[in-house]
């Protein structure tokens, strides 16, 4: 597996099968946007209601997102301006569809290699908080909030900046090679 996919230290490995993610009605991959697209620099809109397209473009983004091997994907980067990510870093919180999520509190620093899905061959190192506390609603319209670390943190940060218009690379300390990306996903 490539080291470039918005991989971090640990890199943690997609092995699901198809089965593993269903859903009655059919899901689409979306385009992921890639580097230099305008919509990845804007705020994106708040979420108003959580309607049933709101929900089918969450299950999208899902599947968009395993099937480009990431952990993480933001609306922007399926050309939508609004406030949604979706996180899985196959944990035990699985699959997360959060719609308008904050970071309302955060602590200590880290730095780990990161990449991005709209910026194939790109990886570098950022500093990111250690632990964060994101507030968000689910599909559902409930409240959630979720305190992480590690890599589910590392993946809050990383979606909940596209959601900003700022992209990782604005916050690389240095940038790394294919080899030096992969020692660090060998790591685990």
């Amino acid at each position: 597996m490539s080291a470039f996919h918005w991989t971090l230290s640990p890199c943690i490995y997609y092995n699901r099968s198809k089965a593993d993610y269903e859903r009655k009605e059919k899901m689409a991959q979306r385009i992921i946007r890639q580097s230099g697209d305008e919509v990845l620099r804007r705020r994106a809109a708040a979420v108003g209601r959580i309607t049933p397209g709101i929900r089918v473009l969450l299950d999208d983004m899902a599947e968009t997102m395993y099937a480009a091997d990431g952990v993480g994907l933001a609306a922007p980067q399926v050309g939508i301006s609004k406030r949604l990510v979706v996180i899985d870093v196959r944990d035990e919180h699985g699959l997360l569809k959060l719609v308008n999520p904050e970071i309302v509190d955060k602590d200590g620093a880290v730095v780990a290699v990161e990449g991005c899905l709209s910026f194939p061959g790109v990886a570098g190192e950022v500093e990111r908080a250690e632990t964060v506390t994101v507030k968000a609603l689910d599909e559902e319209g409930r409240p959630v909030e979720i305190t992480a670390n590690g890599l589910l943190a590392r993946a809050f940060q990383h979606e909940i900046d596209h959601l900003d218009g700022i992209l990782f690379v604005d916050k690389v300390i240095r940038f790394v090679n294919e080899d030096e990306a992969e020692e660090n996903n060998e790591d685990v």
